[in-house]
């Protein structure tokens, strides 16, 4: 099978690598990738965007599937195009993926199929603002309706940085999404799914504040881990049961079935699981932890995905222990990212125990690895338990230089220490 990924992050480097290791991948390109991805499979200059460049470049590869990272070219349709070319395509089209595309489009799905989640509002006017906030709180929740790469939210007990996010992005042209808080801790649950068919992945979770401690704004993700000691399987069940397959009849039933793999953020609480929002594709950093575990040849799964097939594959096979991604990230994220320093130390050597992904990196006519984004790399440990993948991911961390970077020191610490509870 010759397999074309779309993406340049670290999520794409860690289905690179998962795909390298199954055995029925005869050929891997990536477009656009970045320096850590070149070292594993050939790469092309291509706008992942741009429907027409996909399509032409998987023609002359002739690739057997084409793999779609990121949320935007999947909002605009590029899993179409390469579709209608008669290439497979594991990525939903651009109806289904308005499941991510459209809060407001989620929460109808979501409420057409009996399933848990925020009372929401959406304002599109700013005179509206004030009084819509008067209906939420003490804890106020503003998301911009569209895509905003995880940074798009504000969680704060303070109505005046409420409405000022609000404000903010109305001011922007971006309707507003206002929600009820959902307490408990959050669970990421990615799930193949075609059609009707849903196969769960690993549960994972995520940390999305930038500082230790869940402090500071929210950033794309500092660190995932996998699985969830504190989660019970029956909870799992449930999710799968009773959220992801009543979404997807949904969609079947509006016409637009999703074909992919559907990402459910939820909070579980004391009533149980409620949706806090769904995406069309691997999250990042999560996928990095999960695919750590994967034992199943990864082509083979979303092949039979993409083809319809899912129902007939073999269910996915899971090695022991636990697995986590903590991201380094460059001064000033989840700002604006300083970018163009010296990377050292970054180097996969043959300790299997920790890998590092690149995210935004570029490499140098020289040679020397160059920061290029805000999430700069990300390493990935794994252990027997998560402790173990803890200390594994954080020592190779230790011998990482860039300069004014930051990451997370407390990476599933919280989970190692038992102080979350469902």
């Amino acid at each position: 099978m010759r397999v074309l990924v779309i993406g340049s992050g670290a999520r794409e480097h860690a289905l690179v690598l998962a795909l390298r290791r199954d055995p029925a991948v005869s050929a891997l390109f990536a477009a656009p990738g970045n320096a850590g991805i070149a070292q594993h499979a050939k790469t092309a200059p291509v706008d992942p965007c741009s429907a027409e460049a996909v399509v032409a470049l998987a023609t002359d590869l002739e690739a057997d599937l084409v793999v779609i990272g990121p949320e935007v070219p999947l909002v605009l349709g590029v899993a179409d195009a390469v579709r209608a070319a008669g290439i497979a395509c594991f990525g939903p089209s651009a109806a289904a993926a308005r499941i991510e595309g459209s809060k407001a489009f989620a929460k109808d799905v979501m409420t057409a199929a009996d399933v848990r989640t925020a009372h929401s509002e959406i304002v599109d006017n700013p005179a509206e603002l004030d009084a819509a906030l008067d209906r939420f709180g003490p804890t106020w929740v503003v998301k911009d309706d569209g895509l905003a790469a995880g940074k798009g939210v504000v969680v704060t007990a303070d109505r005046h940085a409420a409405r000022d996010h609000g404000a903010e992005l109305l001011e922007q042209g971006h309707p507003v999404l206002l929600e009820s808080f959902l307490d408990g801790p959050e669970v990421s649950l990615f799930c193949l799914v075609d059609g009707e068919t849903v196969v769960p992945l690993l549960p994972a979770q995520d940390h999305k504040r930038v500082g230790d401690g869940d402090t500071g704004p929210n950033t794309g993700g500092m660190g995932a881990y996998t699985p969830l000691p504190w989660l019970p399987a029956e909870t799992v069940t449930a999710i799968v049961d009773d959220v992801v397959k009543p979404v997807a009849a949904e969609m079947v039933r509006r016409g637009c079935p999703f074909s992919g793999l559907l990402y459910a953020g939820l909070a579980i609480g004391a009533a149980g699981p409620a949706v806090v929002e769904f995406n069309c594709r691997f999250g990042d950093p999560e996928t990095q932890a999960v695919l750590a575990l994967l034992e199943s040849p990864l082509a083979a799964l979303l092949y039979a995905t993409a083809t319809g097939t899912l129902a007939a594959a073999e269910a996915p096979r899971w090695r022991d222990g636990s697995a986590i991604t903590v991201v380094v990230a460059a001064e000033n994220y989840p700002g604006r990212p300083r970018i163009g320093d010296v990377i050292t130390g970054a180097t996969d050597g043959s300790d299997n125990s920790a890998v590092v992904l690149h995210a935004g990196t570029t490499q140098r006519e020289d040679g020397a690895l160059l920061s290029a984004g805000g999430r700069v790399l990300s390493i990935v440990g794994v252990g027997a338990d998560l402790a173990e993948a803890r200390t594994n991911a954080y020592a190779r961390i230790a011998s990482i230089k860039l300069p004014g970077s930051h990451y997370r020191t407390d990476i599933g610490l919280a989970a190692v220490e038992d102080r979350i509870t469902v």
